[in-house]
């Protein structure tokens, strides 16, 4: 189901989609989407950082309680759950499907996190 999504797009396509000012949201999360999976480093690193930011800025409430092997933030299910007002069954559901369709680790055990202090 990954290789079905990474040749759905290449960084060209991506990139005009982000830069279109009147793109609907669906077509503009899924660029970004590719662009964080399949996207130069460069790229990755910058949507990263903005996705931090976004993150800060909206839910402050939301603090990364470790961090994965590849050093992804890691939030707690339970918090993340009430501050998107969603439930954990919710929650994991979806990071469940996005497992499957990006073929890539979105859900650790507590020991596979570094934690923070």
């Amino acid at each position: 189901m990954a290789d079905d999504l990474k040749k759905q797009w290449d960084v060209e396509m991506a990139m005009a989609v982000l830069e279109n000012k009147t793109v609907d949201s669906k077509l503009w999360a899924e660029a970004v989407e590719w662009l964080l999976l399949y996207g130069p480093p460069q790229i990755r690193e910058i949507l990263s950082q903005a996705s931090s930011l976004a993150t800060r800025e909206h839910f402050p409430e939301l603090q990364p309680t470790g961090y994965s092997p590849d050093g992804q933030p890691c939030y707690d299910v339970r918090v993340l759950a009430e501050s998107l007002g969603l439930s954990q069954e919710d929650i994991m559901e979806k990071l469940g499907k996005m497992e499957i369709k990006q073929e890539a680790i979105h859900l650790y055990s507590e020991d596979e996190v570094d934690k923070l202090q």
